[in-house]
């Protein structure tokens, strides 16, 4: 998700610095614990989890009708052909059953649906939080990167709001009624169970702390293989032009295979946690079969109590085995809430407190006084840029690629800050502005504008949806787009494909033009806004821009020198400093670096 032309912070060493891999932020401990996960998710919602407890009690309490009546069926019923009993026990368990399918759909349409709700929400607030970050951030985190962050990692919240925490909760109390029910038929049975499900527990505990980075380190690696596939999606052109369809066949294959591994560690993980559940609780089976048996020898239990107990066994271990698969879904819910927690906490780039001024009108007075600015620390980019542009006035950029142009534009832009001395907008410091008070009132063209997928109207009107019509037109015919819309069946409604790819690149350079008329900005940044046009659409667009900047503050970014002989100034722009300054006729008349730039193009 690049700014196009504009560059941005790329100091080393920071989540966001050019070494900084797709995805990466601030390397943090865990940072959602049950206590902040209850704070901000189920709390809010304890209406409806409570609800959900309350159904999941009496779910559990009937579910235990059916193991509860396996004594009176083969002690009363069998033994003594109470046929009275029966009877009594089958309505019994038929409406248990009843209550269990009713309580059932009630949690999934109470507390699934919150789950969702949440969900959508929680997605929501992480892509206004991403919007809200410096440019920087995003020049150094690939787009795929963010959509995983936004769409995926917050999906396990499902499993504390919906089902799952219930299931856990639910889990807990079938099997602490199994417990009891089984210390009041045999004690020694049920101490010899205790002993291996409490081994199990410990192991099981220390084995999701382990788990939990692995979920992590997941969410890390399914950003970059998005990333990295949105990034082959869209340069597909680039790709089949050069034949490297197999380099990103093996690219891809790289990254699925990371993916593979890491899955594979969590599976092997979980998996180890249910063979161990597996061998404990069976070997606990096989032990109480032995004392059953000797018990019922010795006539110490019934065989309908020993059924009894096997049955309450069942429903006391199921859970448990249960809440080893709800507890790994808790601990990849956690990981993706922890990078979530990153994306909250990272500083937004507009700050009140920070940036406390707002200005109700501008008329367009930029002032740079002595401005410096580095990338790096200690590598200065700008070298104490000074210069006025007033309301009106066309400032053209001019000098050899590298020289600081567009740091420049970008410093106008608010995309970058100084690193020092200042710069002022009708006498405010900008650095003080609120951002996004300064930019309603800025337009920017680049050189490789960017469209969005949708119809031309679409894309001019984004700026100003609520244009009128006659606004709309006048923009299109100011940048002369109807002049190839007019040809197409429909018109200004035809679909121009994703970044408008269906349009050539001096089509999409008049809709950029056309869409920065529209926004009828105060000021206006054109980083070589004709140059992908030919020589009759530039001549067009050449008069549509000289309309465009009257009354504006104007920063016009040139490599064609033709273009900017009726700027109100020129600078020309060398290893950041203001080599020379001037009008077209004025720098000609040096006879200086600007002379032999002007010259060296026209020679050509």
């Amino acid at each position: 998700m690049k700014h196009d032309n504009f560059p941005t912070s790329r100091a080393d060493g920071g989540p966001n610095g050019p070494n900084a891999k797709a995805g990466d932020l601030p390397k943090t401990k865990p940072t959602v614990t049950w206590r902040t996960a209850f704070r901000q998710f189920i709390w809010p919602r304890r209406k409806n989890v409570f609800i959900g407890l309350v159904l999941i009690v009496i779910s559990r309490v009937a579910g235990m009708v059916l193991p509860g009546s396996t004594k009176y069926l083969l002690d009363d019923v069998v033994g003594r052909g109470d046929l009275e009993m029966l009877w009594i026990l089958l309505a019994a368990v038929v409406s248990a059953l009843i209550i269990q399918s009713v309580t059932s759909y009630a949690l999934t349409q109470l507390l699934s649906v919150e789950a969702q709700l949440l969900i959508s929400q929680l997605r929501t607030q992480v892509q206004r939080k991403i919007l809200s970050l410096p440019v920087s951030f995003f020049d150094n985190t690939k787009s795929g990167a963010l959509v995983s962050r936004i769409m995926s990692d917050v999906e396990g919240v499902r499993n504390l709001v919906g089902t799952g925490l219930v299931q856990l909760i639910g889990g807990t109390l079938t099997a602490l009624i199994s417990l009891v029910w089984l210390i009041y038929i045999s004690p020694w049975m049920t101490l010899f169970v205790l002993v291996p499900v409490a081994f199990f527990a410990f192991v099981a505990m220390k084995a999701f702390g382990k788990i939990r980075p692995i979920f992590r380190t997941r969410g890390v690696i399914n950003a970059e293989v998005t990333g990295r596939l949105t990034e082959t999606l869209n340069g597909v052109r680039v790709i089949k032009g050069f034949g490297a369809e197999e380099q990103e066949n093996k690219s891809f294959e790289k990254g699925v295979q990371r993916l593979f591994d890491n899955v594979k560690a969590s599976l092997t993980a979980t998996s180890f946690i249910s063979s161990m559940s597996t061998l404990l609780l069976g070997l606990a089976s096989a032990g109480i079969m032995g004392i059953g048996a000797y018990q019922m020898v010795g006539g110490e239990l019934t065989s309908g109590e020993f059924v009894q107990f096997t049955v309450l066994l069942g429903f006391m271990i199921a859970p448990i085995v249960q809440m080893s698969n709800i507890g790994s879904q808790l601990t990849e819910a956690f990981a993706g809430l922890d990078r979530t927690e990153e994306i909250m906490r990272m500083q937004p780039e507009d700050v009140a407190d920070d940036r406390p001024i707002e200005l109700l009108d501008i008329k367009g007075d930029i002032v740079f006084h002595d401005v410096r600015f580095a990338y790096e620390e200690g590598k200065d980019v700008l070298h104490g840029v000074s210069f006025e542009a007033h309301k009106g006035s066309v400032i053209a950029l001019v000098g050899t690629s590298g020289s600081g142009k567009s740091t420049i534009a970008g410093l106008v832009a608010t995309f970058l800050d100084p690193t020092a001395g200042r710069i002022t907008i009708d006498g405010n410091d900008l650095g003080k502005v609120r951002l996004s008070n300064y930019r309603q009132y800025l337009g920017v063209v680049l050189q490789d504008e960017f469209l969005f997928e949708g119809t031309i109207r679409e894309n001019i009107l984004f700026p100003r949806p609520d244009a009128t019509e006659e606004q709309l037109m006048q923009a299109v015919k100011g940048a002369y787009v109807d002049q190839f819309t007019d040809r197409m069946e429909l018109g200004l409604d035809t679909v121009i494909g994703e970044r408008g790819v269906k349009l050539s690149g001096g089509q999409r350079q008049r809709v950029a033009i056309a869409r920065a008329m529209l926004a009828d900005p105060k000021i206006l940044i054109l980083d070589e806004a004709t140059s992908n046009l030919d020589t009759e659409s530039e001549a067009m667009i050449q008069k549509s821009l000289n309309a465009l900047v009257k009354d504006r503050t104007t920063f016009v970014i040139a490599h064609r020198l033709s273009t900017i002989r009726q700027a109100t100034e020129i600078l020309v722009i060398e290893q950041g400093v203001i080599a020379e300054r001037g009008t077209h006729t004025e720098l000609i008349a040096k006879e200086g670096r600007y002379f032999d730039l002007y010259t060296y193009q026209a020679r050509i």
